[in-house]
């Protein structure tokens, strides 16, 4: 089993900067890829970003140039750093880990709040 945590969510102006932070634990051997989902209200859950094992990123198309996804390994920690901030990425934000590959995450974490001000 894996264990996710989130932190760092909150309320931020729009052009500010959150850290997202998702602290894992567990059997983490097999994790191949961590990454970030969000669900704004009314709309289904999406993809942010994502880091596989490799360091290889991925991000959607909306936040690309602007969120940047790390990880520290000693740490067993994955971080979204979120700057200019826009109302639309106000959602719960999801971390995750996919231990199967192909990206069917399969662990995921409570979430935590971000609500961006206009």
């Amino acid at each position: 089993q894996v264990q996710l945590v989130e932190s760092g969510g909150g309320l931020m102006q729009a052009g500010g900067s959150l850290r997202l932070s998702c602290q894992a634990s567990g059997s983490l051997s097999r994790i191949n890829a961590m990454g970030w989902y969000r669900q704004a209200p009314g709309k289904r859950r999406e993809l942010v970003a994502i880091i596989t094992i490799l360091g290889t990123t991925q991000y959607a198309d909306s936040v690309r140039g602007r969120f940047t996804i790390s990880r520290e390994n000693g740490k067993n920690t994955v971080y979204l750093e979120m700057n200019s901030l826009k109302a639309e990425d106000t959602a719960v934000y999801y971390c995750c880990a996919d231990s199967r590959g192909g990206g069917a995450y399969n662990y995921w974490g409570q979430g935590t709040q971000v609500t961006v001000s206009s």
